[in-house]
């Protein structure tokens, strides 16, 4: 067992190298002019401006790409900073993977920088419906941060599930599968390298949490076809750059382990008590950071989902 998990500590450190550690975020090489920007995986505080979060840069010749735009507009500079660090360039487009505050409060900022910001309708719709009330919640953590902050989407939702991109040479895909954490969650999916940026689809190092917003039941099935499309590099919403092994062990797993079991106490109309009583302990996933806060309460939030046929 210990020469299997140096094997794989060894593998993990292969597949992405370190730029340098300065401030909340690690910007980490994950390809040619691909960088992931790493955020910690505790809570948002003041002290990391609320990005608790993995983002992305995208190095070309017209410009820099950044995947998502952080959770305020004092988060906003901080990212354009950092993509000027790696590429020396502005921040030309801005792709937004979700609706999560850290996923795209910072537009506004970003527009008034001339930037354009691309997203599908699905996400779009979703980022509408939230944004005023995320603010509100934010505000009450990050205080003055959030001065100037205001809700802003794409002028242009992109229709359907599925967009071809071809910005500054590069071609992108963003991609959505079904919801996830969020309503709207989307993929951008680099075809050319196998590099993925999967938003909040994917955590790893720390246990995701099923929402009131999600239903881990489409959460799954997204997973599992993002997937099938067999990524070589993997930036999640939230942990360390990984592979595909990584993915499944942290997400796919816990996912087919919660949606499993409580669709089988749901069926038969057991209650959420014994649902928890049942599946409330899970020695395989307890080291992931926030287990104790968060498996319980996953698992009744999945079983009330099913038993209302939902």
């Amino acid at each position: 067992m210990f020469r299997r998990l140096m094997v794989l500590f060894a593998g993990l450190l292969m597949l992405a190298s370190p730029v340098w550690a300065d401030g909340p975020l690690k910007a980490v090489t994950v390809g040619e002019g691909i960088y992931a920007l790493v955020g910690p995986i505790g809570g948002r505080l003041p002290e990391n401006f609320g990005l608790n979060a993995n983002f992305g840069v995208l190095d070309t010749p017209q410009g820099a790409i950044l995947i998502d735009s952080g959770p305020s507009f004092a988060a906003a500079r901080l990212l354009e900073a950092e993509a000027k660090k790696l590429t020396g360039k502005p921040v030309r487009w801005v792709l937004n993977t979700g609706s999560q505050d850290h996923r795209w409060l910072g537009n506004g900022y970003f527009q008034g920088r001339g930037a354009e910001i691309i997203a599908l309708e699905k996400t779009v719709a979703s980022q509408r419906r939230l944004g005023a009330g995320q603010i509100e919640s934010l505000t009450r953590v990050l205080g003055p941060q959030m001065a100037d902050t205001r809700p802003a989407v794409s002028d242009k939702p992109l229709p359907g599930t599925e967009a071809i991109l071809n910005l500054g040479g590069r071609r992108i895909e963003l991609r959505y599968f079904g919801g996830a954490h969020f309503p709207g969650d989307a993929v951008v999916w680099l075809p050319d390298t196998g590099i993925a940026f999967s938003g909040d689809l994917i955590f790893v190092d720390r246990l995701l949490g099923i929402l009131p917003e999600s239903n881990a039941v489409p959460w799954l099935a997204a997973f599992e076809q993002f997937m099938a499309l067999s990524p070589r590099r993997i930036v999640p919403g939230h942990g360390s750059v990984c592979d595909a092994a990584k993915a499944w062990q942290d997400t796919g797993d816990y996912l087919n382990f919660v949606v499993t079991g409580a669709r089988q106490y749901a069926e038969d109309m057991a209650g959420v008590e014994v649902a928890l009583a049942k599946l409330g302990d899970a020695p395989r996933f307890r080291h992931l950071v926030n287990y104790e806060d968060l498996h319980r309460r996953n698992v009744s939030q999945a079983y009330l989902r099913l038993e209302a046929g939902q």
